[in-house]
């Protein structure tokens, strides 16, 4: 039996998906170190509904969910790989608790994306989303990840996009004390995680940085489904770790190799 990590991964800005930076290559390193999955299932913080809805495209689109400030270059982007509306009905019936339902209106948001064309170029590996209900509290996503880490058994890559920090507003003025903020807040987390204290993270808007650094909670709900997705016994590893005014790329790992 192989099985496959958990990743969270911060995703930063849509431009990483065209730029050769440390954020990409790190990405990329970081599928050397576990075998190729079968099918990926991405949590994103670009994709919020009212109930948990699965993507269950034979082909589902990319999406370029951003505004016309970018260069034509990034709308050039496709990520042509394919669905499995197989797995898409197998996931909903594992989040039937939920009411999980099957969705063909959506399809690959630069959450995903952006990552998968450093991690995987070849565009040859199914991949689903999995949506974040906005009707649910931490708690509740933190169950619903915990429900999907059982795919990790049958070489499924489970991964969930977003940012530990996210301020757009700090990011775009450059405040200089939002970064003190970011930094504060970044420490907690991060200490939680490699201290696998789940609660205090599940809990994170109790810490008095947070209203500031993650005032976005469908960016950071992400980093729940992330810890959710662990097993027993798995250590957790932090890379790409860099945070900024308003922006925390930080990413997160279960599993992989030594």
């Amino acid at each position: 039996m192989t099985r496959a990590p958990a990743l969270f991964i911060g995703h930063g800005s849509p431009m990483n998906a065209i730029e050769d930076n440390d954020f990409a290559r790190g990405w990329a390193a970081v599928t050397k170190r576990f075998p190729k999955p079968r099918a990926i299932v991405v949590v994103s913080a670009h994709w919020v509904t009212e109930g948990v809805r699965v993507t269950s495209n034979a082909h589902p689109r990319t999406i370029h969910d951003f505004g016309r400030s970018f260069p034509q270059a990034l709308f050039d982007v496709q990520y042509p790989a394919p669905g499995d509306p197989d797995l898409a009905r197998s996931i909903t019936r594992r989040l039937s608790t939920y009411g999980a339902q099957l969705d063909e209106t959506w399809g690959l948001d630069h959450g995903t994306w952006s990552i998968l064309v450093h991690m995987y170029p070849g565009a040859d590996i199914p991949v689903l989303q999995v949506s974040l209900d906005a009707r649910r509290d931490p708690q509740q996503h933190y169950e619903i990840g915990r429900a999907l880490a059982a795919l990790r058994d049958e070489n499924i890559l489970v991964l969930a996009s977003g940012n530990i920090v996210h301020n757009l507003r700090a990011f775009f003025t450059n405040d200089q004390s939002g970064k003190t903020v970011a930094q504060a807040f970044e420490s907690y987390i991060d200490d939680a995680v490699l201290k696998s204290d789940h609660t205090a993270i599940v809990n994170y808007k109790q810490h008095p940085a947070a209203g500031e650094a993650a005032p976005d909670w469908d960016h950071f709900t992400p980093v729940i489904y992330g810890l959710a997705f662990h097993r027993d016994g798995e250590q957790p590893e932090l890379f790409n770790r860099h945070v900024s005014t308003g922006i925390s790329m930080t990413s997160i790992a279960y599993g992989l190799a030594a």
